[in-house]
């Protein structure tokens, strides 16, 4: 998050310290504009208002009344005592910069509202100075004054809005990583908790999401490039985020952000079956891990159900397997691993030698012997389609 406080000091110009301006104007100006002080608010306050009409609104409008009574009073205050201590009083400015924070506005509209507040108060404050005599160059310094101390109280006000935004997204991640756990907890939570926890996070909630199963490649994790309002759990010893359907569409780029890390993206389910979304890519990544499919940053279930449900039961296939894919069994391991490799690239693709030799990177020839070797074993078994159908799912759920 960027950092908007600045120091006051940093505002004027080269050589001139804010210390230095106000112990050089006359102590007695304070005396001459005190009288003053509520007219001149009323007068900043109408002006403001009339130019910002949400400051207009009952509810703002005595806060910034107060803010702009507030400004003058302490200006005057400073020039009759310069060295007077300023930490409480600064506080009120840096509520100022909260407030808009909490009212959803940026700060450009309180920053409109503080030079308008300077232009008003130095045309009133001139010409009581003038009235008086005051020496042109008191004027100066006077006017100087005055539009430093307004960037002081824009400094605040920055200060008090940074500060609110930092604690607010802190609360907001909490609040967005107890709803993560709401949608996928087992048994389900209630649509009714659900959705108040939602309103909380300030995530609206769809009909649908998808669980996206994370893994990071190394032990120093980098968090990940993400660009949808996703809900978010990478503290966890299974990292995962939930991703509703009007963000699916920033999943295609998800691979760019995911520097450092494995997904599996689990099919898009109703928000009720998010934690069934989420055990699918979980399940996915598994079989990423055992070389069933390939390694890639990011893979996505929808494109390997049929061999998801081959793996749900590993023992059912290790029995089919044993039955399929017999004439195999008493082959030596390197033998057997090629001509199964084999076998699952013809069934696969029911193409000529040399698009199977094309899948294996091989030499069309090599394709041939083997394949002659398997029409050995398995005989007219090869042109049964039920058995070749029960060859390719053993081959499938077996990895080969």
């Amino acid at each position: 998050m960027t950092d908007h406080r600045i120091t006051f000091e940093s505002l004027l110009t080269p050589g001139t310290s804010a210390d230095h301006l106000w112990s050089t104007l006359p102590r007695e100006l304070a005396d001459l504009f005190r009288p003053r002080v509520a007219e001149a608010a009323t007068d900043v306050f109408q002006e403001i208002t009339r130019a910002i009409p949400v400051y207009d609104q009952p509810s703002l409008g005595r806060g910034v009344a107060h803010g702009v009574q507030q400004a003058i009073q302490q200006f005057v205050d400073r020039l009759a005592d310069p060295e007077a201590p300023q930490e409480d009083r600064k506080a009120l400015f840096r509520e100022l910069g909260r407030r808009e924070l909490m009212d959803g506005r940026n700060l450009d509209v309180l920053q409109s509202a503080y030079r308008i507040g300077a232009r008003v108060a130095w045309r009133r404050i001139s010409r009581t100075a003038e009235r008086a005599n005051v020496p042109i160059n008191t004027l100066c310094l006077l006017a100087e004054a005055i539009f430093v101390y307004i960037d002081e109280l824009s400094a605040l006000s920055i200060e008090g809005y940074a500060t609110a935004q930092a604690r607010e997204a802190g609360s907001l991640e909490r609040r967005r990583r107890r709803l993560l756990k709401l949608i996928l907890a087992q048994p389900p939570s209630t649509m009714v908790a659900i959705t108040t926890a939602a309103a909380a996070a300030r995530w609206v909630v769809p009909s649908h999401v998808c669980a996206v199963a994370l893994e990071p490649l190394s032990d120093g994790r980098r968090a990940p490039a993400l660009f949808g309002n996703f809900l978010v759990d990478l503290e966890s010893n299974a990292p995962c985020l939930i991703v509703s359907e009007a963000d699916e569409r920033h999943l295609a780029a998800l691979a760019d952000g995911l520097v450092g890390w494995r997904a599996a993206i689990g099919p898009t389910v109703q928000i009720a079956s998010a934690a069934r979304s989420l055990n699918w890519a979980r399940d996915t990544l598994a079989l990423v891990h055992r070389g069933i499919l390939p390694d890639v940053a990011v893979t996505w279930c929808a494109e390997h159900l049929a061999d998801l449900w081959l793996s749900r039961d590993p023992t059912l296939g290790e029995r089919l397997a044993e039955t399929a894919l017999r004439p195999l069994a008493e082959l030596p391991a390197p033998q057997r691993s090629r001509l199964s490799e084999t076998l699952l690239a013809w069934l696969k693709s029911r193409g000529s030698v040399a698009e199977v030799a094309g899948l294996l990177d091989v030499h069309p020839q090599t394709v041939r012997n083997r394949m002659h070797q398997l029409a050995r074993l398995f005989g007219e078994r090869l042109a049964n389609p039920d058995d070749r159908f029960e060859m390719e799912i053993a081959l499938r759920a077996a990895g080969s």
